[in-house]
């Protein structure tokens, strides 16, 4: 290999690293009815996911939304709250765990929850929070979804 030619490369390879990683973008349906046929789900209702990336949460079915739980996110991160019938966009940019719902279900089980990066440090008070109806049985089982997640590491 010639000079200039071991320049351009060495520029390229310079420019290549220099790019900032491209985020993820992941697609969670508001449905009445869920492939498992229960009632008022989030499809998928737990995410794993990197800081930086961002979940579309979709209204497949009218009348849901999605917003984020008092007390289910990392400290400084940005509560949302979509409105109802209508897509929502939302960056997760700090990491931690962070639980959703949809307001007019919650309390028939429509919730979920998000793990951005592997910092759980706000597991615990995310745990604490109550959760109305049968969402505190949904949102049970979505904290043992990611004991579960965790533990295979």
């Amino acid at each position: 290999m010639n000079r200039c030619t071991t320049r351009v490369l060495l520029a390229f390879g310079a420019l290549v690293l220099a790019l900032p990683a491209v985020a993820a973008e992941h697609e969670v349906k508001m449905l009445n009815k869920g492939a498992d046929n229960q009632t008022m789900v989030f499809e998928p209702a737990f995410l794993k996911i990197a800081p930086g990336d961002t979940v579309r949460f979709v209204p497949t079915d009218k009348s849901h939304n999605a917003e984020s739980i008092p007390g289910m996110l990392p400290e400084g991160a940005q509560p949302f709250k979509g409105k109802l019938s209508q897509e929502i966009a939302v960056t997760f940019e700090k990491p931690g765990i962070y639980g959703f719902k949809c307001t007019p279900h919650v309390g028939m089980g429509m919730v979920g929850l998000v793990q951005v990066g592997d910092d759980l440090s706000n597991l615990e008070a995310a745990k604490a929070v109550k959760v109305p109806g049968f969402g505190g049985k949904r949102m049970s089982a979505l904290f043992e979804m990611l004991n579960t997640t965790t533990a295979a590491k």
